[in-house]
């Protein structure tokens, strides 16, 4: 018995060195499997995007904020906003200048409604956004990355065009 075993033990331990010194060759990157996986509260991280010329921008600038909300019984509520957003002379939302409201139009989105996790892509059903074009849509963003603490997504950028834009988010804990 105890000859069989060492002889057993040697290629199941070539087989565990080998699995430690090729990291991710077995595995390719992790994908939201559920509607769970999302569950929680993510920081906006960069929404970047790529034109078709494959030109970048950052669509919020350097240091956006924002936050998604993912809620159990399948809700979701998402904002994005420019840090350097201005501010309205006149004290009073509802009377801001022609250029002070549109570079709030253009520095912002929100939008909020339902969710569902199917093959590794996001769907949103939104109910209501900023962006009076998504009100009443459905919405596909495709999981890039998923690692449970960080994750990004692609879809077809609401700036017109063919352009892409890549949206990455930080688990807030």
């Amino acid at each position: 018995m105890k000859k069989s075993w060492m002889i057993l033990r040697v290629p199941v331990a070539a087989f565990g060195l080998i699995l430690i010194a090729m990291p991710g060759t077995l595995s390719g990157p992790a994908h939201a499997q559920t509607a769970k996986d999302l569950v929680g509260t993510w920081q906006h991280v960069a929404n970047v995007n790529i034109a078709t010329d494959g030109k970048k921008t950052d669509t919020f600038g350097p240091n956006p904020k924002g936050m998604a909300i993912f809620s159990a019984d399948g809700h979701f509520m998402i904002i994005n906003l420019r840090s350097d957003l201005p501010k309205i002379a006149a004290n009073s939302r509802v009377q801001g200048t022609a250029d002070e409201n549109a570079s709030i139009v253009r520095g912002s989105i929100a939008l909020y409604g339902t969710y569902s996790v199917p093959d590794k892509a996001i769907n949103l059903k939104i109910e209501a956004s900023t962006y009076p074009n998504w009100s009443g849509t459905e919405s596909k963003r495709n999981i890039l990355i998923y690692n449970g603490d960080e994750m990004k997504w692609s879809l077809a950028a609401s700036m017109g065009g063919q352009s892409q834009s890549e949206v990455t988010w930080k688990r807030m804990k």
